[in-house]
């Protein structure tokens, strides 16, 4: 059963321990009640006592049909992770001579990248002798970096590990609204022509 992982997180009617619980609901009037008279009230709305805030002096508790409560409690953490943004590390790599064309290319995609909300990981891969060019690969990541400075924020400098000497970036916030009204804006400029030819 799907709610069998939720079920014993909360006390619900015997099960609760305190002498005095408050109850909270649109039903039923929102006060302290002896666990007994509480236990009663849930009986006459043929429901369960359901302990809600455990902690609290005296604890909270709902008169609710606790199945119903553990349905929507799944459907809450299932909402709740669907919201959650799933951040994807790009990677791109880099040659310590890497030519303009090649370079344009690779930015152009690092570009796309980071306004579909991804970070960027550029790379130089030295291979062999090739690490005497560290100085040219650093030089290379920190123009990147420069270059897709109106789209993206520095999260980390160029470090060198092993062969691999590595940046990343992380898309600016408010890139993305700033396409969006770049886009919108020819929009009004026609409507003000319509405006100037209906004149």
């Amino acid at each position: 059963m799907k709610n069998e992982s939720l079920k014993g997180q909360h006390r619900i009617n015997e099960q609760i321990r305190a002498k005095e619980v408050r109850i909270v609901g649109d039903d039923i009037e929102s006060k302290v009640y002896p666990i007994a008279q509480a236990l009663r009230l849930a009986e006459e709305h043929e429901a369960d006592l359901v302990e809600i805030s455990p902690n609290a002096q005296p604890p909270v508790c709902r008169i609710i049909d606790y199945s119903k409560f553990l349905y929507q409690l799944k459907k809450r953490q299932k909402e709740q992770k669907a919201k959650q943004v799933k951040v994807n590390v790009k990677e791109i790599r880099f040659g310590p001579q890497t030519d303009d064309h090649d370079y344009n290319f690779k930015l152009k995609h690092a570009i796309g990248f980071l306004e579909d909300g991804d970070k960027v990981r550029a790379y130089v891969f030295f291979k062999g002798r090739s690490i005497l060019f560290k100085e040219q690969g650093e030089v290379l990541l920190l123009r990147f970096a420069n270059d897709l400075e109106e789209y993206a924020k520095v999260d980390q400098m160029p470090v060198l590990e092993g062969k691999r000497m590595t940046i990343q970036l992380s898309p600016k916030k408010g890139w993305a609204s700033k396409k969006q009204t770049q886009k919108t804006e020819p929009v009004a400029d026609n409507d003000n022509k319509t405006e100037k030819e209906s004149e």
